[in-house]
């Protein structure tokens, strides 16, 4: 019997990385679309190489972008996925302020492109789609669930709503199997450094190590429901193995505040957070989302998940992995001073 295939947009991106390394360990062939670019970008995906123990692995990249139709019906046709993964998307909130129309176009319309593909080549994958929580924006009650409205206040949050509204669209118009996972924010080492999670990580880490002075933040008192990412994608694969295709909230039930979170940081280095944070209102949101919890209940029931990973085993899987960033870096410093 042949391996299942699959294919997934924003494989090089955090969530696609762990994805990639679950299905691989699952005996799928897994196939990844990244966007062409004059430097490499695979940093999170290399070590599925590298590692002399996955010689046979069976991971292939294709060029293409969500915004070029014609390139993922291309894709899709080659390759002929049992599961598709959509996880690619300008995803970084605050940047979606000042690139709204790509931020939509990527993140939006890149789903419809995406859906409409295939739906056209007919070759029947199971289509999963990267919802979030930001779709909740202004609350309308706490904790949310499946059937909490919508009320998105960003550019990104926008755009993920379309993609969920077409997603649930395809599924009940076409007969597709289309899953939408809400996901509330999940993070891990592999967490881009803009991030507000990472950012903080990485500058404790070398604020503590004497490379860094300081850390630049917006608003503190922001609450979010944090888990992690490799946790995460075991529901995404769970929810394209269900009889039906059907919505999920993905979460832990447990909300933080930024503070919370460099107060666990600082505090795993042995620091005074307090002395090397810095407000700056660059990094404020024109329309902020106070609070995001969510309630992961039906996920539990139906799909047998549930996280494993703690808040504060993430914060020190975090740290830990920084400090070695931060111990490498002292390194190569002092051994250019000495030149």
């Amino acid at each position: 019997m042949s391996a299942k295939k699959a294919l997934i947009t924003g494989i090089t991106g955090q969530d696609g990385s762990y994805l990639a390394e679950l299905l691989l360990e699952k005996g799928y062939e897994v196939h990844g679309i990244v966007r062409r670019s004059s430097t490499f970008g695979t940093e999170r995906i290399s070590h599925l190489y590298e590692d002399p123990h996955v010689q046979d692995v069976r991971l292939f990249l294709h060029y293409g972008d969500l915004c070029d139709g014609a390139g993922l019906r291309g894709v899709l046709t080659k390759v002929g996925p049992d599961e598709v993964y959509n996880l690619g998307a300008q995803s970084h909130v605050r940047v979606s302020f000042d690139q709204p129309v790509y931020s939509v176009e990527a993140g939006g319309v890149g789903t419809l492109r995406l859906l409409e593909a295939i739906r056209d080549t007919q070759i029947g994958s199971r289509f999963y789609q990267a919802s979030s929580s930001e779709m909740f924006g202004l609350v309308a009650e706490t904790p949310q669930r499946e059937t909490t409205p919508f009320h998105p206040r960003s550019p990104y949050a926008c755009a993920k709503a379309f993609s969920y509204w077409q997603t649930v669209n395809y599924r009940e118009a076409y007969g597709m199997f289309a899953c939408n996972g809400i996901l509330f924010n999940h993070e891990s080492p592999r967490r881009g450094e803009t991030f507000v999670t990472r950012k903080i990580t990485r500058a404790a880490t070398r604020i503590k190590l004497g490379l860094q002075d300081a850390v630049y933040l917006g608003n503190l008192d922001a609450k979010r429901d944090w888990g992690y990412a490799g946790d995460y994608v075991e529901a995404m694969w769970r929810m394209l193995q269900q009889d039906e295709a059907d919505d999920f909230v993905i979460a832990t039930g447990e909300t933080h505040s930024v503070q919370e979170f460099l107060e666990e940081t600082f505090g795993c280095l042995d620091l005074d957070w307090r002395r090397y944070v810095r407000q700056d209102a660059r990094y404020l949101r024109p329309a902020e989302v106070d609070l995001l919890l969510g309630d992961a209940s039906k996920a539990k029931e139906k799909l047998g998940w549930q996280p494993t990973t703690s808040f504060k085993a993430l914060v020190r899987m975090m740290v830990d992995a920084d400090m070695k960033l931060a111990r490498q870096e002292a390194i190569l410093r002092k051994h250019g001073a000495a030149q």
